[in-house]
């Protein structure tokens, strides 16, 4: 019996050894690995997705709505060109996962894999916008006050204090609205003032707006430069 005690604490410490031993080879080789790294976006794919699709994975082109190079015909759809890169990423994963809400989008971004997104904003960042035109010459003024000043006494800020003096935004934080359809930015305004699009800043800043005012600067931002 004490023949069997030792041969069978002499396997398990032997079995124990070469556990450890596994172990520390497999950390080693782990140790060893580079880390995986993070692929750039690729705007030339990018390209070719906004242009053409890929009927195989079910993508439609963006193209068809928002114009070729992202410059849209009219305010029934937003223009993409020179849109800061990580705000289009947010939207597309935002209409993908249903965060915002649009029945349209979020068919069209349901193919899409994250590498997509980045792809595609990558392309329209780098795109030249072709700005619009202020056209309301009564209300320009007051658009102008909006979008400079704010209005003090219903405790709304400048845009421009956040969109900057031009509408170009803040890469990441916020979007560029300068150059934008008028319909299109009045369309959102609204839909921010009665909470059809969700954010907390924008729905705040909205609901002091009225209608007048809301139409105002929405024409004044599509005049910027």
């Amino acid at each position: 019996m004490g023949a069997n005690f030792m041969q069978t604490k002499l396997t398990f410490s032997l079995k124990a050894a070469l556990f450890s031993l596994f172990i520390a080879v497999s950390g080693a080789a782990l140790a060893s690995d580079p880390a995986p790294k993070a692929s750039k976006p690729d705007a030339a794919a990018g390209e070719n997705l906004y242009a053409n699709g890929d009927k195989d994975r079910g993508i439609t082109a963006c193209a068809g709505c928002h114009g070729a190079a992202g410059n849209s015909g009219s305010g029934a759809w937003p223009k993409l060109a020179g849109q800061q890169a990580g705000y289009l990423v947010k939207q597309l994963q935002d209409f993908k996962s249903g965060a915002r809400a649009n029945p349209v989008m979020t068919g069209m971004s349901a193919s899409l894999e994250l590498k997509d997104m980045q792809d595609i904003s990558a392309y329209l960042a780098k795109q030249t916008q072709k700005g619009a035109t202020a056209k309301n010459k009564d209300t320009i003024e007051m658009g102008q006050a909006i979008y400079r000043g704010g209005i003090a006494g219903k405790n709304v800020p400048a845009c421009a204090g956040c969109h900057g003096p031009a509408g170009a935004g803040i890469p990441v934080q916020y979007p560029r609205i300068g150059g934008q359809w008028s319909d299109y930015t009045e369309a959102q305004l609204t839909a921010f003032r009665s909470g059809a699009r969700k954010n907390l800043q924008m729905s705040a800043i909205s609901a002091r707006l009225s209608d007048l005012e809301i139409k105002a600067v929405s024409d004044y931002i599509a005049g910027l430069r």
